[in-house]
């Protein structure tokens, strides 16, 4: 089914609110199931992205908080609202072997990798050769607010990884990619790969349990 260009849906920012979200929705759709939903989409008559917004709004959360992680703090807004305008007119080609919460993780993985990369390439021009390898984002120094949330925690622990242990760590544990698939599109080899996610790992947990001692302290 073509998709015509100019009849995008619009992809809300997700900081807009869920009443206004819900307001442009059909009440039909919200207990349809996924699959269903998505039927409905491939269906729908240009101009008609009811059943898309839906879409939207189930997982337009998810996909903001992972592109924090693979992309970067600052383009997270702009790399999910692609990702998601990707999955739209890339609908059509959605056959339903995985899930579409599968698929659309897909398109945001390589999405958002593309991009850490591309933005490597325009790092490394500017930078004298010897300096240019590793780069790595420095951590954070601020403190753990207290009575920080599990899900806070997490967050805040991921994002004091360098983009070299949490890409790889976030498209394994988050994101259920496989080691070779990892490899590839991150360019590097399968021992590389195992390697960087158990460093990952370890650092994730180094990190989480000091946040946690100091969350403590300040109770």
């Amino acid at each position: 089914m073509s998709r015509d260009r100019s009849a995008r849906p619009h992809v809300t920012s997700s900081r807009t609110k869920r009443s206004e979200e819900e307001a442009n929705t059909a009440p039909s759709l919200h207990g349809l199931p996924e699959s269903e939903l998505v039927e409905a989409a491939q269906r729908a008559h240009p101009g008609d992205h009811r059943a898309f917004t839906e879409l939207v709004r189930r997982y337009q959360s998810h996909v903001y908080s992972n592109c924090r992680y693979l992309g970067s703090p600052e383009d997270a807004e702009d790399l999910s609202q692609e990702v998601l305008v990707r999955a739209y007119f890339g609908l059509s080609r959605f056959e339903g072997r995985s899930s579409f919460k599968t698929w659309l993780d897909r398109i945001k993985s390589n999405h958002c990798v593309n991009h850490r990369k591309k933005m490597q390439r325009n790092r490394d021009r500017t930078l004298p050769l010897a300096a240019a390898g590793d780069l790595a984002e420095p951590a954070p120094q601020e403190s753990f607010p207290e009575r920080l949330s599990r899900s806070r925690q997490v967050d805040e622990t991921l994002l004091q990884l360098s983009p070299k242990l949490r890409i790889p760590l976030v498209l394994s544990d988050m994101d259920g990619v496989n080691l070779s698939e990892i490899a590839v599109m991150l360019g590097i080899s399968l021992s590389a790969a195992k390697m960087r996610i158990t460093r990952g790992r370890e650092a994730f947990r180094r990190i989480h349990d000091r946040g946690r001692t100091e969350s403590s302290s300040h109770e």
